[in-house]
């Protein structure tokens, strides 16, 4: 019988395995109706290594053997100066070997996929038929030297097209958009299908002085201007130099020692030249799909001819689109630095500069008049759709530092692991046992340590007990939220490379997580046996909301004065209060009435009458010294993944690798639970009693070192110019270190609250 079940066994293994290889067979595709429309870059690359094996599955040696080769020829390759940003078949695989870690999804077991798919899953490629018109969208003009974005039709431009957006093409609006300053807006230029333009005048502008001054503030600040096609950011790259940047400068600044001026120079880029690359595949997909979209600016002062001529185009200036035919009829030839045959290139002697004073050959008269132009070129790639976002990560960092990162916040837990052991195992054990077999009241009276305090440990706070627990409540409202968020990022219900989309992710759980503060607060209040309970709970509903939007309406008040894009509309304004009003505050009572009706916490002791005297400890066991000590451990476990976010919120990388920072927080919450016990270990040890304030204390001074830190971040890392910039980072910097705080706080007091009701709980005491 155990023969023959044993038989069964070994043929169902067998029959599992047959079917596995099949499933994974190249040469049986055709058969299973296998088709690469989604263009998974991880089974093209296996299915290769599979036919160059002769259709059998690659073995672990072997694999190691095909990496070594690998790893000897692209050293090889990036030796003899290959570049890894163009757009050919070598620089494409040569950017896919470098970005082969990043290139994988799963949490435990890591399987290869592109980057299309690790960024945005579930999107299906575009295609497009032969001359039909595709949108170019413009986002935010923004610099990282003043983190204070404006719109692109704030510029002196060309007037925005009316036609109306394909609703394929439409993005809905949120309202993590609108609090960031996004909005889907149409650009000035055309881009048909396959179809090459040449030099294509689009406006004629006339700039006055002011523009012309904020022309060359936003050149000095380095500011950016954002195209997208096809969901693609517009880049610059560069062979020569190997790099690759997104969005291109709005003119340059020449210095006087290369202009031989007295003074420095600034210069407009008043012409794009675009490429676009695609692919087009008949056997696999119809259309044409969209790999590439470049710019290389252009300062060109386009020649108008004669005084006379140039007066003529007055009746074409305030951004009014124009052709080559409004050109002849004005000019009675097409211009000579802007035709189909002349392709115009960055001269010194044509630059269009920005100084008003136009006295070089091309124009003998001053003007602030210049025209707008820009040419199309569009070039075949085989490189698949898959990979057309792997030029954007070149030069990020490796995934192996993100574990690296971890690696160093389990060091710490697992110190913290080994001391609370220690305690709760060796020293806890020992007391009480020892505690648990006095007999006499003699031996009772003499009894030392943290069961001196047993008749005062669970007294209420004496000093703003419902401030205490509205900050708690609070605490717990954002820690909900907050992993709730990196739930759904996880599940791949929200993508954070949508900024707009995961912003407005954050409002709403925050909003919906009101009943879990609301709770938590009404539980711990009900337990200080206070009665001011509506007060607590329009407390827990007001207080931090009211802290955040007063900030952020200052702060508004400012970026509306400059007209920075993320100033909010007084309707944004008005949305938020809503929310606040009608859906957060009623979830936050709903909470508290379940906490309210709920029993009270019980506690294993009695609380005397009268409290114990506390006896003096040493100054650096005492707050804020004691504070600032724990709060380190806290801050130093996340601080490695902590410049990463940074550098995704303040230098506009990429930031999407939320299984990390879900085990980030998840190694913060315990290293704040721990920390937070062995600290009320030792001070229960020393007589005092008082830990309610202390424990929330001790993990929340880890928000003073985020502050600190990105108080050195800004210094190190940003070079922002002007006040308001300034302003504006240590303004946010300042909401997300409150929020951190009251959440490592939080896990901080409750934990606190039950190691204590843990060993006390545990000694028998009359």
């Amino acid at each position: 019988m155990a023969r023959s079940t044993c038989s069964a066994r070994l043929l169902i293994r067998t029959a599992l395995l047959l079917s596995i290889c099949f499933l994974l067979n190249p040469a049986d595709a055709g058969r299973r109706g296998f088709r690469k429309n989604k263009h998974d870059g991880g089974e093209e690359r296996r299915a290769q290594e599979d036919d160059e094996k002769g259709g059998r599955r690659v073995g672990r040696k072997e694999r190691k053997r095909l990496e070594r080769e690998k790893a000897v020829k692209f050293a090889q390759m990036k030796a003899d100066g290959q570049d890894q940003i163009s757009m050919t078949k070598e620089a494409a695989e040569l950017r896919s070997y470098e970005l082969r870690k990043k290139k994988k999804k799963g949490l435990f077991r890591r399987k290869e996929a592109s980057l299309a798919q690790v960024l945005f899953p579930g999107v299906s490629p575009e295609e497009y038929n032969d001359n039909e018109p595709i949108p170019a969208f413009v986002e935010l003009v923004d610099s990282q030297k003043t983190q204070l974005p404006f719109q692109y039709y704030d510029l002196p431009t060309c007037k925005e097209p009316h036609d109306a957006i394909q609703r394929r093409f439409r993005q809905r609006k949120n309202l993590g958009s609108r609090l960031m300053g996004y909005k889907l807006r149409m650009s000035p230029y055309s881009f048909p299908t396959k179809v090459n333009k040449g030099c294509t005048p689009l406006c004629f502008v006339e700039v006055g002085d002011k523009k012309l001054n904020w022309l060359r503030k936003l050149i000095d600040r380095q500011y950016r201007i954002h195209l997208t096609l096809d969901k693609l950011p517009v880049l610059m790259r560069s062979k020569e130099l190997n790099y690759a940047m997104r969005g291109f400068p709005i003119g340059f600044k020449a210095h006087k020692a290369s202009t031989g001026l007295e003074h420095d120079e600034y210069y407009f880029f008043n012409h794009l030249k675009f490429t676009i690359t695609y692919r087009e595949e008949p056997n696999e997909f119809e259309g044409v799909r969209i790999i590439g979209f470049d710019v290389h600016p252009v300062s060109i002062r386009h020649d108008f001819g004669t005084v006379e001529d140039e007066q003529k185009f007055d009746q074409l200036h305030g951004g009014a689109e124009v052709d080559q035919r409004a050109i002849e009829k004005v000019h009675g030839e097409p211009l000579s630095t802007c035709n189909q045959d002349f392709a115009p290139r960055n001269d010194p002697e044509t630059y269009l500069s920005l100084s008003g004073d136009f006295t070089k050959p091309m124009m003998n008269v001053k003007s602030t008049k210049f025209m707008y132009s820009y040419e199309v070129h569009w070039q075949e790639t085989d490189i698949p759709w898959s990979d057309r976002w792997d030029v954007y990560l070149v030069g990020s960092p490796d995934d192996e530092i993100h574990y690296f990162a971890i690696i160093n916040s389990l060091m710490i837990v697992v110190f913290l692991t080994g001391a609370v052991a220690v305690i709760m195992i060796r020293t806890l054990k020992k007391d009480i046992t020892g505690y648990n077999e006095l007999q006499t009241i003699e031996e009772a009276q003499e009894e030392t340590g943290w069961k001196l305090v047993h008749g005062d440990v669970f007294r209420p706070p004496q000093s703003y007990p419902m401030l205490l627990c509205v900050l708690v409540g609070s605490g717990a409202q954002i820690g909900s939220a907050f992993f709730a968020t990196l739930l759904a990022s996880m599940l791949r219900m929200l993508n954070p490379i949508k900024k707009g989309q995961a912003l407005t992710a954050v409002v709403m759980l925050y909003v919906f997580c009101g009943v879990i503060g609301g709770y938590v607060s009404a539980r711990l209040y009900k337990f200080c046996d206070a009665k001011a309970w509506k007060r607590n709970t329009i407390a827990t509903a007001l207080a931090f909301p009211a802290v955040i939007v007063s900030m952020f309406m200052v702060l508004n008040i400012f970026l509306r004065i400059v007209g920075a894009a993320t100033a909010v509309s007084f309707l944004t304004v008005f949305f938020i209060f809503l929310l606040w009003g009608c859906v957060a505050t009623p979830l936050v009572f709903v909470g508290s009435y379940f906490g309210y009706r709920a029993d009270k916490i019980e506690v294993p002791t009695k609380t005397n009458q009268i409290a114990r005297f506390i006896p003096e400890v040493p100054y650096y066991a005492a707050p804020p010294i004691s504070n600032m000590i724990a709060g380190m451990l806290p801050f130093g476990s996340v601080c490695i993944e902590l410049f990463f976010i940074m550098s995704a919120l303040w230098l506009h990388q990429l930031y999407y690798i939320m299984g990390f920072l879900l085990a980030v927080v998840a190694i913060l919450g315990a290293t704040c639970a721990q920390v937070s016990c062995v600290m009320c270990y030792l001070q229960l040890c020393v007589e005092d009693h008082r830990w309610w304030w202390k424990s929330f204390f001790n993990c929340a001074s880890a928000g003073v070192y985020l502050f600190l830190y990105s108080i050195w971040f800004l210094a190190s890392k940003l070079e922002l110019v002007g006040i308001l910039p300034v302003m504006v980072y240590l303004t946010y910097m300042s909401m997300i270190s409150l929020a951190f705080s009251l959440f490592c706080g939080t896990v901080g007091y409750l934990s606190c609250f039950w190691f204590t009701r843990r060993i006390y709980g545990a000694v028998k005491v009359d």
